[in-house]
């Protein structure tokens, strides 16, 4: 008897030095023990291993009977208790949405205390359904900071793959990421940020069939492409949606954001920008570079845009236009228009999408 609960305490130990887990361990003793039990029934009485193991099987049999008694009356003992926590579960009222955990009013406390924005507008941004396009150098820091902020519901599409060169400046991505659609990698950096918010990542392309469909599905746009033929997509189905829509853009040193809400008075984007520039007016990040820290400060502006947008703190730049020159440290603001002949907001001259 001694000689097997030293063996069963080796194998133990063994186990938990080689940091096996608690089932395989006992899997391990388990099985010490049949082959015990068959010897006890195998070998003559008398013999020098049975008498070692104890001597006889009828010992061995009642160990087994009180082991699988606890066994049936744990798994008895659980099966009520989670029949209780059911009960109990259904008979208490449901939980209200946009209500928090301690867990979030911790996380979210440095927001509930500010006065612009308290308990009533975190319960906004835990509500919000945020949609972004692009998961580049402007969606990157603007995907990171709303999900930190709380925000329910974020939507992320891009067709693209993470890239070596993109990690100079799309924060959000690592190098492991390399290969990944860019989707997914963000998924995962801002799920492992913020548990508590929902991302639905869409690997493809924003096309005329689609937009409005998936823009309907979300309460604020955020555009941060680098190509004319999606900015004008964006707007043309944000303004049909009457949702407002947050762009930015980027070239070498130099950044630009507004809020195009023709809904609430304000320009949309082609109102200011009627045709997209002539070829090579306009060279993207590519051809022309950026500064790698640039696409963070505009990027995280167009998340501060969208916090106020959504709990209606402070004053959105609806009808503004924000111009950062980071290579001489200077920011500028300049007003906007809307346009009678625009083909886009005018109401007398704007189509559905």
């Amino acid at each position: 008897m001694l000689l097997v609960l030293a063996m069963a305490a080796m194998l133990w130990g063994i186990g938990a030095a080689m940091g096996a887990p608690t089932r395989a361990r006992l899997m391990m003793i388990g099985m010490l023990y049949v082959g015990v039990l068959i010897l006890q029934l195998l070998l003559p009485e008398g013999h020098a291993l049975r008498m070692a193991t104890g001597e006889s099987p009828a010992l061995w049999l009642l160990i087994g009977g009180f082991v699988v008694l606890t066994l049936i009356y744990r798994r008895g003992l659980g099966a009520l208790r989670r029949r209780a926590e059911a009960r109990e579960a259904a008979a208490a009222p449901p939980k209200a949405a946009g209500t928090f955990s301690e867990v979030e009013l911790n996380r979210y406390a440095r927001h509930i205390v500010l006065r612009e924005i308290g308990g009533a507008g975190q319960k906004k941004l835990k509500q919000a359904r945020v949609l972004v396009i692009g998961a580049g150098g402007l969606g990157a820091p603007a995907l990171q900071y709303l999900a930190a902020a709380g925000v329910g519901i974020i939507g992320v599409i891009d067709d693209d793959v993470v890239d070596n060169a993109n990690l100079q400046r799309q924060v959000i991505h690592r190098d492991a990421d390399i290969g990944l659609p860019k989707v997914f990698s963000a998924q995962a950096a801002m799920m492992a940020q913020n548990p508590f918010i929902e991302v639905r990542p869409y690997k493809r392309r924003l096309d005329e069939t689609s937009a409005r469909e998936l823009f309907d599905a979300y309460d604020l746009i955020l555009d941060g492409t680098d190509n004319f033929e999606t900015r004008y997509l964006a707007n043309r189905t944000a303004v049909a949606a009457g949702k407002p829509l947050i762009s930015g853009a980027l070239s070498q040193w130099e950044g630009q954001l507004s809020v195009f809400d023709p809904a609430s008075g304000a320009p949309c984007y082609q109102c200011i920008f009627p045709e997209a520039p002539a070829e090579g007016l306009a060279p993207s990040c590519a051809e022309a570079g950026v500064i790698g820290p640039l696409p963070g400060v505009i990027g995280s502006m167009m998340a501060v845009e969208a916090i106020k947008v959504i709990t209606g703190a402070g004053h959105a730049m609806r009808g503004e236009m924000l111009i950062y020159d980071a290579l001489w440290g200077e920011t500028r603001k300049i007003g906007l228009e809307r346009r009678a002949d625009c083909p886009i907001c005018a109401p007398d001259l704007a189509r559905a999408v």
